[in-house]
């Protein structure tokens, strides 16, 4: 149809379906950003939130303060190890020096230096002690981070255990919200296919067309592409089903249109061929004359060879003469393509063309 059409007519529709598209988008637009702002409605519940609410902050001070405990004792230990490795090495640096002092003076034999060997001794003695005390020190802070870390694990058994008891109440309390959430987006979507459906009934022909079409891909888009990120475990069943009763609505409403389609194409040919030319819309004749086909019966009917003036399946006049210069032409034409005289006029013997 679109090769009989005025050139600017064509840019007029092209220009509707831009306007039906542009609007389809906007609408798309909106709608996005409503279903992805409709869980806001629901209160936003974690896990935490079934669980002992009194035995619940206790344990995580518990976890914590452990933690801080553990971390501090870490700090000291490392402290600690160090004192005790230098007080090791002090320790092992005097005897190793008072053992070769014992060996020097049993070659000498010095009777004088017995009351050095006796303060040296007590000092050997005093870094012994020494040792022992960084070493009682290290031992205490291991201590210290070993009941932190089992403090710690306890009362993390003890959060788990909550966790656990209160995970069958959240998964409920979660299942509710995400159904609650799926039929609000429900609620919306479903009966823009509704609106949809009644829109491309009545008004897809009318002259708001462009803004009717951009509603239903709008509504088409909205509910079998946008709802499908938001759709839970079993929305799939609602999409596939809404889509099996759309399709089920649509096939039979095709069947009753093709039926309706054959009655009216059985009724016209029964009419007599010049009625049915003279009702026949200029525009859709002239494209189905464009391609072959007769613009009574839509059957296809070779129209090249010159010859071929009726439809041979239903009788329609597809060629005729100018009653002016009798050049054979198009029945549907307005005007002679030869002369440019009105298919109304008269003939020029003063009878009518045919």
């Amino acid at each position: 149809m679109s090769k009989s059409l005025r050139l600017s007519e064509k840019w007029f529709h092209r220009g509707l379906w831009l306007v039906a598209f542009l609007f389809a988008w906007f609408l798309t637009g909106l709608g996005s950003t409503i279903v992805g702002d409709l869980p806001q409605v629901e209160q936003t519940r974690s896990l935490e939130d079934f669980m002992d609410p009194q035995r619940t902050p206790a344990l995580k001070e518990s976890i914590k303060s452990a933690q801080r405990v553990s971390e501090e004792a870490q700090a000291a230990l490392e402290q600690a190890q160090l004192k005790l490795q230098t007080a090791r090495a002090d320790n092992r640096a005097a005897r190793e020096t008072f053992d070769n002092w014992l060996a020097t003076r049993s070659v000498t034999q010095r009777s004088e230096q017995d009351q050095e060997v006796l303060q040296r001794t007590r000092e050997l003695d005093g870094l012994r002690k020494a040792e022992r005390d960084a070493l009682a020190a290290v031992e205490k802070q291991q201590q210290i981070a070993l009941d932190a870390r089992q403090g710690e694990q306890r009362a993390q058994a003890e959060l788990q255990s909550l966790r656990d008891a209160a995970s069958d109440a959240y998964g409920k309390a979660q299942r509710a919200q995400e159904l609650r959430v799926f039929g609000y987006r429900l609620a919306l979507t479903l009966p823009l296919l509704a609106v949809a459906g009644w829109l491309f009934r009545k008004y897809r022909k009318s002259a708001s067309w462009p803004f009717v079409w951009g509603f239903i891909f709008f509504a088409l888009f909205a509910f079998f592409v946008e709802l499908v990120p938001y759709l839970p475990s079993y929305g799939g069943y609602v999409r596939y089903i809404v889509g099996i009763v759309l399709t089920v609505i649509g096939g039979r409403y095709a069947i009753q249109a093709l039926q309706r389609y054959l009655e009216r194409q059985k009724a016209a040919e029964a009419q007599p061929a010049q009625t049915r030319q003279r009702e026949m819309d200029y525009d859709l004749a002239q494209a189905r004359m464009g391609k072959n086909i007769c613009p009574g019966c839509e059957r296809t009917v070779d129209m090249k060879d010159g010859k071929t003036d009726f439809c041979p399946h239903c009788g329609l006049c597809l060629f005729d003469r100018c009653g002016h210069c009798s050049t054979r032409k198009n029945a549907f034409a307005r005007y002679c393509f030869s002369c440019g005289t009105s298919a109304k006029e008269p003939a020029v013997d003063g009878t009518a063309a045919p």
